[in-house]
């Protein structure tokens, strides 16, 4: 079962777990399971993605009932009315807060994005982020005797394919766990360390309006499974709060 974290007549929200591809894909034709159709069979219902998270992500994913909320949602996504917060672990300790304004080329997929432009054309993508925890662990990866990561909040403006974890990988604190973007060496040190098998990237915080009645909604899926383990065994749920992270 899909952990739900809202439902109403028009609309409902889950948590997805890492690992789940969000609908069916070409680059993945060997997999059997997708969100769309887990919780199309748990409701009982048609089901229509507002946005996308990749695979690798987990957290608030957001879905219509019927058409015309789709394309409500769908909209508001566009326009970049939606408040998204993601939480991610990266390697080294950037700087206390920035932006990250750097323009991405787009990256092709198999027409999931609905309204999306055909332009090869580098386009504008914003990220800001505030890093809340850092670390230094006692183990040797590349030149360097110790190793340092951090935890990192980031607000992406725009909405650019593969957006945060090609950022950083652009200033140079790649999230660990991403096998596209990231270092294969600091992504098996926390496999040997902590057992995590997953990319540390979640959307944790969801803020946009209902599509029907307008009302706010502020919807939160809080860090779990290895994500929380690595929060756990680093110290971290301070920074993070009870909202977040629940020992």
């Amino acid at each position: 079962m899909l952990p739900i974290l809202h439902q109403d007549d028009h609309m409902v929200v889950i948590h997805k777990p890492s690992g789940l591809l969000v609908h069916r894909s070409e680059l993945d034709r060997h997999e059997t399971r997708f969100a769309v159709q887990l919780l199309r069979d748990q409701l009982g219902r048609h089901v229509y993605p507002a946005h996308r998270l990749d695979r690798g992500t987990s957290g608030v994913l957001v879905f219509a009932l019927d058409k015309d909320t789709a394309r409500a949602l769908g909209g508001q996504f566009e326009r970049q009315e939606v408040d998204k917060t993601y939480l991610a672990v990266v390697r080294g300790h950037p700087p206390e807060q920035g932006r990250i304004d750097h323009p991405l080329t787009r990256r092709r997929d198999d027409a999931e994005w609905v309204g999306s432009r055909s332009s090869d054309d580098a386009q504008s993508a914003v990220t800001d982020y505030r890093r809340l925890a850092t670390c230094e662990l006692p183990h040797t990866v590349d030149r360097y005797p110790t190793s340092r990561y951090a935890l990192v909040e980031l607000n992406p403006l725009t909405g650019r394919r593969h957006q945060i974890r090609r950022h950083l990988k652009h200033i140079a604190h790649p999230i660990i766990g991403d096998a596209t973007f990231g270092k294969g060496r600091h992504n098996r040190l926390f496999q040997e360390l902590f057992g995590c098998q997953r990319m540390l990237l979640a959307c944790t915080r969801m803020r946009l309006s209902h599509p029907v009645d307008g009302r706010p909604l502020d919807l939160v899926a809080p860090v779990d499974g290895d994500f929380a383990r690595v929060v756990d065994a680093l110290g971290w749920g301070p920074a993070l709060g009870p909202t977040l992270y629940t020992p």
